[in-house]
């Protein structure tokens, strides 16, 4: 069983055919309306995703009132903590959210970032954990998630090898299936800081399912690690480009994110296709008769000329000898007249 199908397991029905494990993530761009929360998840189910992540801000819990902004992006909120005070759900509407993505069939994600936010997640029966890039380094908060023994997706954006060791080896401790992303906490992230290659360093390093999260805000990075065998991708969503908030610029409109889980599924499909090159090509030989061409004479051959490589020339159909055989025939006299555009045959020459 695959980390997809750990983590879909819970879902009613079998889950669709595919490895990767596609999350939309919704971050902020709900803006604090959970109207559009709920629009979020089922334009992320209808473009095909297998999972709507969330996050969980509560704001006394994990900020305080002089935390600076990354980007000073709001005309309504005076500070950062205003703003993720604005962001807060309820227990009961987070636990709505979650019914309407259960509803859909889609996974129901949210990251997180303080400890009563994970005791509410586990309230309302959230069973597939991810910890967001900065909070890696959260010993308390990763201990508390990985004792749930549920499956735990861990984020790299913000950390080196050590760090992110220390927090492996944590979750690890209660044998909890879990994958890491490559992360780049850049928004929107240029191709050069994706970090493709890092993908590989994960699976050597560790043994685990990998994948990427990406912030790169078009496709082409998901279908990359995709084709490199991630077995998670997780991209930021956006209903449209022209919605308010810091994330837009790093995600994918619903449209795009269609193209990129029928772009996934499509190579998952040429991965697992095991294809015989000589018994692929035997297949295809009445093709190869109209494709390919044939020996063919040149001009008009009067019987006992020793042949030359100029009386051949290479033509279609190829019913006839292949041009391999040229190094066999120059040198051989034609035993019958051969006429122009004629197709030559072993019993036209003396052997």
């Amino acid at each position: 069983m695959n980390f997809r199908q750990q983590c879909l397991t819970h879902l009613s029905g079998e889950p669709s055919e595919g490895r990767c494990l596609i999350i939309g993530e919704v971050a902020q761009s709900h803006d604090g309306s959970l109207g559009i929360a709920h629009s979020f998840i089922d334009a992320i189910a209808n473009a095909g995703a297998d999972a709507v992540k969330f996050q969980t801000h509560i704001a006394a819990e994990e900020s305080t009132p002089g935390e600076p902004w990354r980007v000073k992006f709001s005309p309504q909120d005076e500070t950062r903590f205003e703003y993720w005070q604005r962001m807060e759900f309820t227990t009961d509407q987070w636990a709505g959210l979650k019914k309407h993505a259960d509803d859909r069939g889609v996974l129901f994600l949210s990251t997180a970032f303080s400890e009563r936010a994970a005791d509410m997640l586990s309230e309302i029966g959230m069973r597939v954990w991810k910890i967001a890039s900065g909070e890696v380094g959260n010993v308390p908060l990763l201990t508390k998630i990985a004792s749930s023994g549920d499956p735990v997706i861990l984020s790299s954006g913000m950390s080196d090898w050590d760090e992110l060791d220390a927090a492996v080896n944590t979750v690890r401790k209660n044998v909890n299936p879990l994958a890491i992303l490559q992360c780049t906490s850049a928004y929107p992230c240029p191709p050069e800081k994706i970090g493709l290659n890092v993908l590989n360093m994960l699976r050597e390093r560790y043994g685990l399912p990998f994948g990427l999260s990406d912030h790169s805000g078009n496709i082409y990075a998901g279908l990359a690690a995709v084709s490199l065998g991630a077995e998670v991708l997780e991209v930021h969503v956006a209903l449209s480009r022209e919605m308010f908030g810091p994330d837009v610029p790093a995600s994918l409109t619903t449209t795009e994110l269609r193209q990129l889980v029928d772009g996934s599924r499509e190579i998952e499909r040429m991965l697992r296709a095991v294809v015989d090159k000589d018994s692929a090509a035997n297949d295809l030989r009445e093709l190869r008769k109209i494709f390919t061409k044939s020996l063919v004479a040149s001009m008009d051959i009067a019987a006992g000329t020793t042949l030359t490589a100029e009386h051949l020339k290479l033509k279609k159909p190829g019913t006839g000898l292949p041009a391999s055989s040229i190094p066999d025939l120059i040198g051989r006299r034609v035993k019958q007249q051969v006429k122009v555009d004629e197709i030559l045959v072993l019993q036209n020459v003396e052997i």
